[in-house]
This record gives structure tokens, C-alpha cells and sequence, in this order.
């Protein structure tokens, strides 16, 4: 998917920068600069995920899901910058008018480029659904970012067209531009930095693996200090359960397997730490959560 985006790039960015040319449009370069940022973003996602796909080793014993983060940062930062510049240019072609020319071949142009746009990132959208991957999926978002505001750019040509008098529309159509993918870019470093910061599962998810656990503790057990993390697509899941003191090894690390599996059944690509401990050293400023299940 990330070869995808970057064929896709190199295309659109060749046909915007064709559009600009062809008419002189500051909005349309506004368009060029955010698919030159595609470009990068696609390389910077493929270095990612070919890292974040490597097993953990003695130096990474979680693995390099984590990789993910950087790609999504790097991203973020790029549409920040590319914003920067478009406004500088915008705000120049606002104060220095230029007249734009073959605004017909330069709108089909821009057409065929958001076409293209469009319909790779449907499909990277789908694969990062199922792959659970904030990479292909901030670079897909991006891509889609991409498709608006160039029928932003082109509506507004489109109106120049037919009312050449309002050659201003151009440049205030790229600084909407710029505003419009700022939160994009703000965005995609929030979600960073949660990622970084070990941010703890969505609260669906974390509900999800409660009903889990109490699913397949026995009466006489509980739990408590649930803790949960995602590095990427990888999911990390701890607590401490607490069981009869009298029930043997074999018997807490089969309860133990069995929740596991419950675990990984219920979501993808989860790794499930347990600690298990005697109930009868449950210290009463740390209430466990309970279940009423009966023990099998």
C-alpha cells in the first residue's frame, strides 16, 4: 500500500505541476506542494512499515511497532510546513494580482489528479482497516485530504472561468487550502504523540477486554490494575489476578492460558501479561474486580 501511495504521488504531483503551468493558478501550486508532501509521506510510510514489520530481538523486546509513530509525526510535520508555504505564496499572488490563463485544460488536469487520489486511498483505507495500521492509515487520510481540497482549488477556477473579474478567488482558495490541511497535519501529531506516550486502548476496547476477563475468571478469583498500551498495531494488555492461595501452578497457568486465548480471540495482535497472586494478600486499598463465573 505504501508503494500505491507513492506511485499515486508521483503521478499526481507530475499532472498538478502541469496544471500550475498551464495556468499560472496559485491555488493549483497550493495543490502541486500538498501532493510533492504525498510523495514524501508515502517514502517516509514505506520506511516505517517495513521497520515496524521486523520481529522483536534482544535490543527491541516489544518489537519496532512503535516505527509507525515517527512515519505519522514525520507526516504531520510535512503538511504543517506545506501549509506554511502556501500561505506565503498565496498571501504574494494576493498582493501582486497575476491573471490565469487556460483554466479549461487545467481543470481537467486537476480532475484526473483527484481521481487518482480518490480511489488509492478507498483501497488503503480498507487494507489499514484490516491491517490496523495508523501508517497507511494517516497516509490514505492525507490522500483524501488531498481529493477536497483540490476540488476546493478547482471550484474555484471554475468560477474564474466564468467570471474572470474574480481572479482574487485564487489565491483565497489557496490559503483555505492551507487553514483546511494545518488540521490535518495538527491531527496526525496528536495521534502521535498518544502513540509515544504509551496512551492506554480506546474505551470500547478496554470495555471489550473487562467483559473478557470476567467471562473467564472462576468465582473465587478477581482481578485488578488493568493496564493497557497499543506501539502500532500491537496491543499490550496487563493485570494481576488474584486466585485461591490453595489452587495449584498448573492450575492458575491453565486459567491464565484460557484468558489469553479469550484475549487474542477477541482482539488482533495482543500480547497479554498476568500476575498472578494469592487472594488472600489482596491489600484493601486496591479493591479487585470480581465475577460471579463459576470455575471449570
Amino acid at each position: 500500500m505504501a508503494l500505491l501511495s507513492i506511485a499515486t504521488s508521483i503521478v499526481t504531483l507530475a499532472l498538478k505541476f502541469g496544471a500550475y503551468f498551464l495556468t499560472g493558478s496559485v491555488g493549483l501550486l497550493s495543490d502541486a506542494l500538498e501532493a510533492f508532501v504525498n510523495l514524501a509521506a508515502g517514502l517516509v510510510a514505506l520506511g516505517a512499515i517495513t521497520i515496524a514489520e521486523q520481529p522483536a530481538d534482544d535490543r527491541h523486546t516489544y518489537g519496532y511497532d512503535k516505527a509507525e509513530y515517527f512515519s505519522s509525526g514525520v507526516e504531520g510535520i510535512l503538511i504543517l510546513v506545506a501549509a506554511v508555504s502556501i500561505i506565503i505564496t498565496a498571501t504574494q499572488r494576493f498582493m501582486h494580482p497575476v491573471p490565469v490563463d487556460n483554466i479549461g485544460p487545467g481543470i481537467v488536469v486537476g480532475l484526473l489528479a483527484a481521481a487518482m487520489n480518490f480511489a488509492a486511498a478507498n483501497m488503503m483505507l480498507k487494507v489499514a482497516k484490516k491491517h490496523d495500521s495508523i501508517t497507511i492509515e494517516a497516509d490514505a487520510k492525507h490522500l483524501l485530504t488531498d481529493v477536497w481540497t483540490t476540488a476546493g482549488v478547482l471550484g474555484g477556477l471554475f468560477v474564474i472561468m466564468l467570471a474572470p473579474e474574480w481572479q482574487v478567488i485564487d489565491p483565497l482558495i489557496a490559503i483555505a487550502v492551507a487553514i483546511h490541511i494545518v488540521f490535518t497535519g495538527i491531527e496526525l501529531l496528536r495521534r502521535t504523540t498518544h502513540g509515544l506516550m504509551d496512551a492506554a486502548l480506546p474505551h470500547d476496547e478496554i470495555r471489550a477486554t473487562e467483559k473478557v476477563i470476567r467471562a473467564q475468571l472462576p468465582a473465587a478469583a478477581s482481578y485488578h490494575d488493568l493496564r493497557t498500551r497499543k506501539a502500532g498495531a500491537r496491543r499490550f494488555i496487563e493485570f494481576h489476578m488474584l486466585v485461591p492461595g490453595a489452587m495449584s501452578v498448573m492450575d492458575s497457568h491453565t486459567l491464565c492460558d484460557r484468558i489469553e486465548e479469550a484475549l487474542e480471540n477477541e482482539l488482533p495482535k495482543v500480547r497479554v501479561t498476568i500476575h498472578v497472586e494469592p487472594a488472600e494478600t489482596e491489600r484493601p486499598h486496591a479493591p479487585a474486580r470480581r465475577t460471579g463465573a463459576p470455575y471449570a
